[in-house]
């Protein structure tokens, strides 16, 4: 790749402005050739961060970083931000362990405002930062980047609709490229390509504002009441954009690649005392032709190989071996409906969408509309099945209880992502689920470890339960899985000596680390016996009472302790009068950096060799006692 001969002598966004016009073209090419480097290296968002390198560079030469403040809305888009504001020495560290996150963080830089990772928080985070600084009267800007996907999600029209009635310095950058992960669904990206096309009206407006301005009194009397009238007239002449109708001054369509064309429209939306909504228009993957043919692919990626654009590792996993199960059943049931919200592939129902059109709903990025949308079906007799990654279904909780559970509606959760996901951290990590669902009265939740399981469950949460019922796998695919074992029931099995005295109790891919750490414990002459959970709510009475004989039991969970299923089970072992000694190992009262999975898992000592560790030390110190 290059040598960066311009983007390595930018420290601040102040050297932003140094450059001279005529190298701006030179200094978005060395930033994507970065991108793609870096990403094709360690993983990540590159199609979203190629497509707003000319956006980025635009708003630090017009605005003034930090004192104006910048909230991206789900931040995956903000590389070049962090290129330009001093963490080009850093960035090959992003999203490693111990580098530079794949999303906005305060902690890491004082050009990031606001920590972001799922979408449609920045014009709400924005607005509060503005009336922040009006108290404070700082007379500063505040800006929301928000891209055309994430304005499929309610919450930002009902930041929208509140922040229409202000006019201190607030400006939302609206960056339409025409797609999210999956392409863009309903009624918006309608109404935006309807906007794209009909770029005449804006300069209508100014020139008729222009005018105005040059008639004496009645000018300024007559643009005054236009601006405020509601009448057929003034839709004539302003032709009235939805953002109007909020309360916004809306400009655009302006062409994203274009460097002039952004810095004159960020000026003149500087100088308007309304709220201003920017509407830019960008190309996803901009600048790597594999990325622009493939964009939703290049969304999030690993590694790939750079002149191919091919990735360097494939695998058969849970989300497409889901897929394809959920395409058998629906053939033999024209009942069974598949619900995304806006990650169709990421799911796996690509093929089901192609398949079952008509029973096939993409809802945008709007969780909690998926769940009441899903219940409505299921109220008429549908099986919906609401396909979710574990980090996304968290805003759908006030639904889940309301429609679904209390509703007493038949809606089936397929959770991917269960689980540690890795390098995008904290805001993704899929260990909030079973806490979140274990609180629900009645709902039922498995959580397999090996595909023929999920297959298994999959077929029981539709056809022998009544109410909400979720299936839960991680990312990727299967992992190790003794040749003499046989999953013979989906509510729990039981592997090894079940006369040892010792037990594991455990579920999902973590059985997988529990065989081999059985393995190695019998090298050191310490005979174990696992007891595997699939039905992990509610736990079978049965299991319980197996364990309730065992010396030691220890529960490995791969989510957060608080709530969890190993609390529950120590609740119902101890109702057996068990007497021996239970251990929990699970994820404590913190939030899980980034780090790839392996390296998340030894940390938090649920791998194989973290639980011989455990395991070893806790007999130890029960002899000594």
């Amino acid at each position: 790749m290059g040598e960066y001969q311009l983007l390595s002598t930018i420290k601040s966004s102040e050297d932003v402005k140094r450059i001279s016009e005529e190298q701006l073209p030179s200094l978005c090419t060395e930033i994507r050739e970065k991108l793609v480097e870096v990403v094709s290296l360690n993983g990540g968002h590159l199609s979203p961060n190629l497509g707003v390198v000319e956006l980025t560079v635009a708003m630090h030469r017009v605005f003034d970083f930090p004192n104006d403040s910048l909230v991206w809305d789900v931040g995956h888009q903000s590389y070049t931000h962090k290129l330009l504001t001093g963490r080009f020495d850093r960035f090959d560290t992003l999203r490693q362990k111990g580098g530079i996150s794949g999303f906005p963080k305060k902690e890491e830089s004082r050009y990031d405002d606001f920590n972001t990772g799922h979408s449609s928080t920045s014009i709400s985070a924005a607005f509060g930062i503005a009336n922040a600084k009006a108290m404070n009267g700082d007379n500063s800007h505040t800006i929301a980047v928000i891209g055309d996907g994430s304005l499929t999600g309610g919450l930002a029209f009902e930041a929208l609709n509140n922040a229409g009635r202000f006019n201190k310095n607030f400006i939302v950058v609206l960056n339409d490229n025409k797609m999210s992960i999956s392409k863009n669904v309903g009624a918006i990206p309608r109404y935006l390509t309807t906007v794209r096309i009909q770029p005449r009206y804006i300069r209508v407006k100014r020139f008729t504002e222009r005018a105005l301005s040059h008639v004496p009194l009645f000018g300024r009397l007559m643009k005054g009441v236009l601006r405020r009238s509601k009448s057929k007239i003034k839709n004539l002449v302003y032709k009235n954009t939805l953002f109007d109708c909020f309360g916004f001054t809306y400009l655009g369509p302006i062409d994203g690649h274009n460097l002039e064309e952004l810095e004159n429209a960020f000026k003149a939306a500087k100088k308007d005392n309304s709220p201003v909504l920017l509407h830019v228009v960008t190309k996803k993957g901009k600048g790597y032709q594999p990325a622009e043919d493939k964009p939703g692919e290049f969304h999030g990626i690993g590694q790939f190989d750079i002149d191919s654009g091919e990735p360097l590792s494939s695998h058969k996993g849970f989300s497409a071996e889901f897929g394809k199960t959920l395409c058998r059943f629906a053939e033999m049931d024209d009942k069974i409906c598949a619900v995304t919200a806006a990650m169709a592939s990421g799911t796996g129902l690509t093929e089901f969408s192609r398949v079952h059109k008509n029973r096939f709903f993409d809802v945008g990025i709007a969780e909690e509309h998926a769940v009441t949308f899903g219940c409505g079906l299921a109220s008429k007799g549908y099986r919906p099945v609401f396909a979710v990654y574990s980090t996304f279904l968290q805003r759908s909780y006030d639904q889940l209880i309301h429609d679904a559970a209390l509703g007493k509606n038949h809606l089936v959760l397929a959770i991917d992502r269960a689980g540690i996901v890795g390098s995008d951290g904290e805001t993704h990590q899929g260990v909030f689920d079973v806490s979140m669902l274990n609180t629900i009265p009645n709902a039922v939740i498995y959580s397999p470890s090996y595909f023929e399981g999920m297959r298994r469950s999959l077929a029981d949460a539709l056809y022998q339960q009544e109410g909400l019922a979720a299936v839960r796998y991680p990312r990727g695919g299967e992992l190790y899985r003794p040749s003499d074992f046989g999953e013979e029931s989906i509510y729990y099995n039981i592997y090894g000596n079940p006369n040892a005295k010792y037990l594991i109790i455990t579920y999902g891919r973590l059985f997988s680390y529990a065989c081999k750490a059985k393995e190695q414990l019998k090298k050191k002459k310490i005979d174990i016996c696992i007891l595997k959970l699939c039905r992990i709510k509610p736990i079978s009475h049965e299991a319980v009472f197996f364990a309730s004989r065992f010396q030691s039991v220890w529960f490995f969970e791969e989510g957060v302790k608080n709530g969890g299923i190993a609390r529950n089970f120590a609740d119902l072992i101890a109702l057996r009068g068990f007497k021996g000694n239970y251990h929990i190992k699970a994820i404590g009262d913190v939030f899980v950096k980034q780090m790839s999975v392996n390296e998340a898992l030894e940390q938090l000592k649920l791998d194989n060799k973290g639980m011989v560790e455990v395991i070893k030390r806790d007999i130890y110190n029960e002899k000594k006692t």
